[in-house]
């Protein structure tokens, strides 16, 4: 089966594709080679001088996405990057024979023209069009202006339809290109040098996760795509960069929800000579820029998994709380750390939580923590000082060699951004491998161990997921509508399943 759409008209496909049949035939190919443009929409909304009708003259290109024509002139609307503006088409201008192809054009082609501004009596700024050309021939028709695309799988599937018919969602995606370009002149005004680190690893380390797997044949050998971003950038503080950063794609082959998909983009920042605590102004500092330079706001709303909408307030001073204090205030239990595993399972059971009897304490006690408490932390929280099981890559704490000098920034009810300060003895951190225990255990990366031998300087280092940030700061349902093009089975496989 093919992933052609066979849901659109026939007859309308036919339509078009004799008019692309007659355009040829007349000597006249559509699917040109470029288009003169001076100016995107917006950009020759802003040129219009006020009071001063066709007085700019502006060349402007896009699809067209409205078409109102009676008698001898008209009024369309083209769609480019910067959204839509509106074309006045007369027939004494054109001429008769290119007024009347101007008419024969469907929603969906590209065209471009040339012509002045003014305004309209609707107060609506207008190019009045002295020529145009058909640069694109759209043989498919566009989904309905009203109905648009009503299935969330073809939304996905179809993101370019997406984007001609649902402005929110244009709105949203162009966005997050902001977002990630904010980030990156944020962090390079701080003196941070952005790297470049391997997608291939013979090694899945970092994190604890389910690596893609792959073999080069060049080299004969099995290689992983990475999982995290982190140890290849703690080598280049051993190398003498100081502050480094990469915005990079991770692979976990693992499972899919509303916060996660396989494919995923991660930022990590590395600053030598910081500490956990320089990353909580690092972060919160970076937030609040965000929401006031790209957003404009500093409160957004954002709607959890029961479509229940919080606004979220990122200014101020942000929480700080201890993990081992929010487990012992859900729990009603002070002693909580110092309880036998039987009687942690005990206490699951007792509140409908299932916990593997083979699982570690600490294990027990997170799920706890992923379960029943995380979704409640909507205002930004940083959770502080983790048990040590759950991250061998963090410094230990000197007051409590239970737990580690980290927190994990959550905001919405999902943890947005942990970090560390980060383990830079090379004889402590090949033990915490060593002991790392249970499903999370990940392998030891001893070229990394390596490196660390030869000095690394003490470091503050964090982890944003770049993905669950857009969520938060467009207000958006899924992981997968911050996505442009997220993973999904094939539509013939699709087509299979239901059938």
């Amino acid at each position: 089966m093919s992933d052609i759409p066979t849901d659109i008209s026939h007859d309308q496909f036919a339509v078009r594709r004799q008019k692309l049949a007659d355009l040829r035939a007349g000597g006249f190919d559509p699917f040109r080679a470029n288009c003169a443009q001076t100016h995107f929409s917006g950009d020759a909304i802003k040129a219009y001088v006020e009071g001063e009708d066709n007085a700019v003259r502006v060349s402007v290109a896009g699809r067209l996405v409205t078409i109102r024509i009676q008698g001898g002139s008209g009024f369309v609307k083209i769609l480019d990057q910067q959204g839509q503006i509106q074309l006045y088409v007369k027939k004494d201008v054109l001429g008769v024979d290119a007024y009347m192809a101007f008419k024969k054009l469907d929603f969906g082609d590209f065209i471009g023209v040339t012509g002045t501004l003014f305004k309209t009596k609707a107060g609506e700024i207008t190019v009045r069009v002295e020529s145009y050309t058909l640069v694109s021939k759209a043989l498919r028709p566009l989904p309905e202006k009203w109905h648009g695309l009503t299935n969330d799988e073809q939304v996905y599937r179809q993101r370019y339809l997406d984007m001609i018919v649902n402005a929110d969602s244009r709105k949203r995606l162009m966005l997050r290109s902001r977002i990630i370009s904010y980030i990156r002149r944020f962090l390079e005004d701080r003196r941070f040098l952005e790297v470049e680190t391997p997608i291939l690893q013979t090694v899945a380390g970092g994190a604890a996760a389910r690596p893609f797997e792959t073999h080069l044949n060049a080299l004969n050998i099995d290689f992983v795509l990475r999982i995290s971003l982190e140890l290849y950038l703690k080598r280049m503080l051993v190398g003498g960069c100081d502050r480094v950063f990469e915005i990079g794609r991770n692979f976990r082959n693992e499972g899919m929800d509303r916060k996660h998909n396989p494919e995923f983009t991660m930022l990590e920042v590395y600053q030598a000579y910081s500490d956990f605590r320089g990353m909580m102004t690092l972060v919160r500092d970076l937030f609040q820029g965000l929401c006031r330079d790209v957003l404009g706001t500093m409160t957004v709303t954002f709607k959890d998994k029961e479509g229940n909408a919080h606004d979220i307030d990122f200014g101020g001073d942000w929480r700080e709380v201890r993990y081992k204090d929010l487990i012992t205030d859900f729990t009603g239990d002070a002693n909580w750390f110092s309880r036998t595993k039987d009687e942690k399972i005990a206490y699951c059971k007792g509140i409908d939580l299932f916990v593997e009897p083979t699982w570690e304490d600490f294990e027990i006690t997170n799920e706890i923590f992923s379960k029943k408490i995380e979704h409640t932390l909507i205002q930004p929280t940083f959770v502080t000082h983790l048990p040590k099981e759950l991250c061998p890559l963090a410094k230990i704490n000197l007051d409590d060699p239970s737990v580690i000098d980290v927190f994990e920034l959550t905001i919405g009810g999902m943890e947005v951004a942990p970090a560390y300060s980060e383990q830079n003895d090379p004889d402590v951190q090949r033990a915490m491998f060593e002991a790392q225990a249970g499903g999370e255990q990940q392998k030891v990366d001893n070229d990394f161990l390596l490196a660390l031998e030869h000095g690394m300087p003490p470091a503050g280092g964090m982890g944003i997921g770049i993905d669950r940030l857009c969520i938060l700061l467009t207000s958006a349902d899924s992981i997968r509508d911050v996505i442009l093009y997220p993973q999904l089975r094939p539509a013939a496989a699709t087509a299979e399943i239901k059938n």
